[in-house]
C-alpha cells in the first residue's frame, strides 16, 4: 500500500514539473542571442545603468510631455531588465518549491 501511495505522488510530481518545464521553454525574444561578458563587463554595465538611473530620478518630468514620460518608463523597464540578466542568481518557479517540499515530507 505504500509503496502505491509513493509511486502515485512520484507520478503526480512529475506530471506537474513536465508542465513547468514545457512553460520555462519559451523565447521571448526571437532575435534573443546569448552574450557572455567578463565580470568587468559585467560591472561596468551595472553602474552605468545605475547612473543613468540617477539622470532620470533627477530630471524634472513635469515639464515632459505624455510621450517622453512614456519614453523614459520603457526605457527604465528595459533597463531593469537588462540589470536583472546580468545580475544572475538561481530562480525557483513556485512549482519547484512545492515538489521540492513535497519530497521533503515525504522523505523526512
Amino acid at each position: 500500500m505504500k509503496k502505491k501511495v509513493y509511486l502515485l505522488t512520484t507520478a503526480l510530481m512529475l506530471t506537474f514539473s513536465a508542465n513547468q518545464l514545457k512553460a520555462a521553454t519559451v523565447i521571448t525574444e526571437p532575435a534573443a542571442k546569448e552574450i557572455t561578458l567578463t565580470e568587468a563587463q559585467k560591472e561596468a554595465k551595472l553602474q552605468a545603468i545605475k547612473t543613468r538611473v540617477e539622470e532620470i530620478k533627477a530630471m524634472d518630468k513635469s515639464q515632459l510631455s505624455k510621450e517622453e514620460k512614456k519614453e523614459l518608463k520603457s526605457e527604465l523597464k528595459s533597463m531593469k531588465a537588462q540589470a536583472r540578466g546580468l545580475g544572475g542568481g538561481i530562480y525557483l518557479s513556485v512549482g519547484a518549491i512545492i515538489i521540492i517540499i513535497l519530497l521533503l515530507i515525504l522523505i523526512l
